[in-house]
């Protein structure tokens, strides 16, 4: 198979399209008489993104799927996914600087989601983005400037450790 041939749609049908990294799928929408529209990610059982189908000429069925629709489909999903992986993101990867005696920290915290023992890693960088200091703390733990400026006051102590 060619490079080329990657993109060309699997499936093509009026309730069905593929390719090789998206289905969109029309199905009953369950919150009333219309139709929806699931975009399933290659290899994801759970839909990255549905939203509303509109109705074709007879008002009881949906309209088809056609490459234009598929195309603009993909676009909102993968913009979609996109924006949800970037927050998520962000509400596990913090960062602030502070004043450290002779030079700016970094102080970062990167959460760890894991389901049985979640946790984070609180670590600071000089300006040069060598390592000054990681430790593991509670993954509840708050970075802010003023935790962040504590703990690199108190020469990167644990935080709640009460060692100065």
């Amino acid at each position: 198979m060619s490079d080329d041939t990657q993109d060309t749609p699997l499936q093509q049908e009026a309730r069905l399209w593929q390719d090789g990294h998206w289905t969109a799928q029309v199905i009953k929408n369950e919150d009333d008489d219309g139709w929806a529209v699931a975009m399933f990610k290659a290899g994801e059982s759970e839909p990255a993104l549905v939203g509303p189908w509109t109705m074709g000429r007879d008002k009881k069925n949906p309209k088809p799927l056609d490459g234009t629709a598929f195309i603009t489909l993909v676009k909102t999903a993968s913009e979609f996914v996109r924006r949800s992986e970037q927050q998520l993101h962000a509400q596990l990867n913090q960062s602030v600087t502070v004043n450290g005696q002779d030079h700016r920290v970094t102080v970062t915290l990167r959460i760890v989601p894991d389901e049985d023992n979640p946790y984070a890693l609180l670590s600071a960088r000089d300006e040069g983005g060598d390592v000054l200091a990681e430790i593991k703390v509670d993954a509840g733990f708050k970075l802010n400037r003023q935790t962040g400026q504590a703990w690199v006051d108190a020469d990167f102590a644990k935080p709640g450790s009460g060692r100065r």
